[in-house]
């Protein structure tokens, strides 16, 4: 059977139309694209309490700190940041209305061409987006956990591009609405490492 890209070279015959040459072009043009050249950055770090004042959602100390070490993840901070409970009126997986995290994470600036201090690290520019499920974690009823991250956190990122249309309902999910896109620069994702050959045992 032969594949879409060769039924359509068959179907223009000997003489390519022109539409049908244009699809192709563009298509072997896309696959010659070379990739975004990295730039170089460095690791800044971040040291924040970050306390939860909301009328919706009331969460554990814990569960705060988990669900921000969601987002910061996500937004693009390093993998080692960490997000701890804070200081709580009530133990661990209470829920408390004054719920607080202890933030202690890196993010990606560029680097100054003029100044050699600190490691460099490849970064790109990399897309970002907030929505009920994305990431996997995110609810409705983190509306305003999200708006109060944009808000207080996201400004410590290096970001461009940012969209918010996240609105939150006092007292209520219905009617909110969790949308936040940005562009964050965040560290290239290293390579796997390549698997060792394997040669089947000789018979």
């Amino acid at each position: 059977m032969k594949s879409p890209r060769m039924l359509l070279i068959s179907a223009a015959g000997p003489l390519c139309g022109a539409l049908a040459c244009a699809v192709v072009f563009s298509t072997s043009f896309a696959a010659d694209s070379p990739t975004p050249i990295p730039d170089p950055g460095v690791w800044q770090k971040h040291v924040y309490s970050f306390q939860f004042m909301g009328f919706t959602t009331t969460y554990s100390c814990d569960g705060l700190a988990d669900k921000l070490k969601v987002l910061l993840i996500a937004a693009g901070a390093r993998s080692d940041s960490k997000s701890m409970p804070g200081v709580c009126s009530r133990g661990y997986g209470s829920l408390d209305k004054f719920a607080q995290a202890n933030l202690t994470f890196y993010t990606l600036a560029p680097a100054d061409p003029d100044n050699n201090a600190g490691a460099r690290v490849k970064g790109t520019w990399r897309p970002v987006n907030f929505t009920v499920r994305s990431p996997r974690e995110l609810a409705l009823g983190d509306c305003e956990l999200v708006d109060q991250f944009r808000t207080l956190v996201l400004p410590m990122f290096t970001t461009r591009n940012i969209d918010s249309h996240t609105t939150c309902i006092p007292h209520q999910e219905s009617g909110s609405v969790i949308i936040l896109k940005f562009e964050s620069f965040a560290a290239v994702p290293a390579k796997p490492a390549s698997l060792p050959d394997v040669h089947p045992a000789a018979s």
